[in-house]
């Protein structure tokens, strides 16, 4: 038997399964953190940042590392701490997945940085909604007689809005540089040329 098929067989027998998952979750983290922040660096930074080819190379490659780092970390602490609560109750507790993501949290996501901010916002507004649902399927919250979306995305616009043009020093750089690029400069034009072809 070669070493590949050594390999697989493992693998396939579930012999240290627990241990190799936490394995493949730092490994889908680093992955999944790329694939993810990439585009968005490169996007992000050709459109609102200045500077040199070479300074926005690094600015991209930067942020993509952050981001695939720290969700491969996290990813690797949870698993890890999921699988050591598990082995030592026998059983899977609900608390678990709440002590192994607190844990996992604060040593990684805990971390004030540009990065974090926008993963944990991100996450903010997406359990927000799993828990309103949680309260409806529970029967702590009543069920919404018609669907409650389009008072959510108006409630959600005329906040950012408001914050924008009156607080704006209060949202996020990348998000005040996206409102200023849709809102403050679509203000400023002197010819067709910058009307139509370019900004400012």
């Amino acid at each position: 038997m070669s070493f590949l098929e050594s390999v697989n067989a493992l693998l396939a027998s579930g012999t240290w399964h627990s241990g190799l998952a936490v394995v493949k979750g730092l490994r889908n983290g680093a992955v999944y953190g790329a694939k993810i922040r990439f585009p968005h660096a490169l996007v992000m930074t050709f459109l609102f940042h200045s500077g040199s080819i070479q300074d926005k190379v690094r600015f991209i490659l930067r942020a993509t590392y952050m981001h695939s780092r720290n969700l491969a970390s996290f990813v690797f602490i949870y698993k890890f701490l999921m699988a050591l609560l598990n082995r030592f109750s026998g059983v899977q507790f609900q608390w678990h997945s709440l002590l192994a993501g607190f844990l996992g949290g604060y040593a990684v996501f805990g971390e004030n940085n540009k990065i974090n901010q926008q993963i944990n916002l991100y996450l903010l507004s997406r359990i927000i909604m799993g828990l309103c649902k949680v309260g409806v399927d529970q029967g702590f919250i009543p069920a919404p007689r018609s669907d409650p979306f389009p008072l959510f995305g108006a409630l959600v616009w005329a906040i950012v809005l408001w914050l924008f043009e009156h607080h704006r020093s209060t949202l996020q750089p990348s998000l005040r540089a996206s409102m200023t690029y849709l809102y403050k400069d679509s203000d400023v034009f002197t010819s067709l040329r910058n009307f139509l072809l370019y900004n400012k």
